[in-house]
């Protein structure tokens, strides 16, 4: 006789399908998202929150490190912080909810809210795959973001940044957007917390690139020390359109990042950089599933990860190769330093390759920062701590500069060195 184990519910879980209760008559949508949610919630109810069984999740056991739910918390709470380049077009959220109508020479900007409202988001509001939690969390308490639409063949030259911005309490927030063929465009997609108090946040982008586009997409998550924060990029690429995708992570009490990338056109390219800086007694897990779906597409994915105290890093990096898609050249590279002996990083790399034809390799170092290299610097006179953050300043910053705007690399930049004197 077969039996299924019953999911024991969590202080959290009990908390986040309490939430769900209290919430759902005045979470926006129409039948069709209403039942969409319930379905999610369903599921989370019956299956619960992964833990270290399931494979996707075996390094980060959110069953046990989720130990409660705070309830929503008001958007009068949340400052406004100046954008990271000057010239940038802000669209903001606030505390999940957008704020006030936008304009944005050159782009279709919507509200998601609305699109909950008609019902036209209701088939969004699916999972990638049984194991997608972020998905389903996201999915049912999601009340707004913006719907983003670059026309074919616009250039925009002014970098567009979504300021997600949150105090404490819950914040969900979707961000679908869609790139016309042979547009060109930046957007930096950032997550702050501005005032004090434990914050959880979950946040879905869903970025369409059509043919010949090219695009760069920066995420910088900037989560208070006591928050949460669940977030997915779905990405599809299609014939000969370009992506470099940045990721930092520079906060949060538990991360989870996931990146789900679909190369789906010929002649597509994708170049990944990701930064993670980790202090504290943190936990932080960046989930990269890569598909190569069609022949001669290209892509290069590069995380370096720094981690100080007890905190605690995971990368878990998956490229998939389709049986068609010959002439594949895929390449993946993890790179840690550990700062302190109490310190962890699992890194987890694959290839899964059906296609006979390509080109794929990935790896993965953990090391500590080279006595001789500080020596170095201490013997002309420079305290250890500054030579630790200069070290460690230059192994991530190698990323960051192979941006063309100088102003946003300095402004990540910034990021980087604000956060390093803090924790260096």
């Amino acid at each position: 006789m077969n039996m299924q184990a019953q999911n024991r519910q969590t202080a959290a879980e009990t908390a986040l399908l309490d939430s769900y209760n209290a919430q759902i008559g005045e979470l926006p949508g129409n039948g069709a998202v209403i039942s969409a949610r319930d379905r999610l919630v369903d599921d989370l109810k019956t299956n619960g929150l992964p833990t270290r069984r399931v494979e996707a999740w075996h390094y980060t056991d959110l069953k046990t490190l989720l130990r409660s739910i705070p309830a929503s918390g008001p958007a009068s709470s949340v400052r406004n912080p100046a954008p990271l380049v000057d010239a940038a077009a802000l669209i903001k959220t606030r505390q999940g909810e957008a704020d006030g109508n936008v304009s944005v020479d050159g782009i279709v900007v919507g509200s998601y809210a609305d699109m909950l409202r008609e019902g036209t988001a209701a088939p969004g509001l699916s999972v990638i795959d049984k194991d997608d939690t972020i998905g389903k969390i996201n999915g049912s308490f999601v009340r707004d973001g913006y719907v983003l639409e670059f026309p074919a063949g616009a250039e925009i030259a002014q970098p567009i940044e979504i300021q997600a911005l949150h105090g404490a309490g819950q914040a969900h927030t979707r961000f679908p957007v869609s790139f016309g063929a042979g547009s060109k465009a930046t957007v930096i997609e950032r997550h702050i917390q501005t005032t004090d108090g434990q914050a959880f946040v979950s946040s879905v982008s869903d970025i369409s690139l059509e043919d010949g586009a090219e695009v760069t997409w920066i995420v910088v998550q900037e989560q208070g020390a006591d928050d949460t924060h669940l977030a997915q990029v779905r990405v599809r690429v299609g014939d000969n359109a370009k992506l470099r995708l940045f990721v930092i992570n520079a906060g949060g009490k538990l991360v989870r990042q996931e990146l789900r990338i679909d190369v789906a056109g010929e002649g597509a390219d994708l170049q990944l950089r990701g930064v993670n800086l980790l202090g504290g007694d943190t936990h932080t897990d960046v989930t990269l599933v890569l598909g190569h779906n069609v022949p001669n597409t290209t892509s290069t994915e590069i995380f370096r990860n720094v981690v100080f105290d007890r905190a605690r890093g995971v990368f878990q990096g998956m490229i998939k190769v389709a049986l068609d898609a010959q002439k594949t050249d895929a390449r993946m590279a993890c790179n840690t330093l550990l700062m302190s002996d109490d310190a962890e990083f699992a890194a987890k790399p694959e290839l899964e390759i059906f296609a006979d034809d390509v080109q794929c390799g990935h790896g993965a170092t953990v090391a500590d920062i080279d006595d001789n290299h500080l020596y170095y610097l201490m013997a002309r006179g420079i305290p250890r701590n500054k030579a630790r953050a200069m070290l460690v300043n230059a192994f991530v910053a190698e990323i960051v500069e192979e941006l063309e705007d100088e102003a946003l690399v300095e402004a990540l930049e910034a990021i980087i060195s604000n956060w390093l004197e803090k924790h260096a």
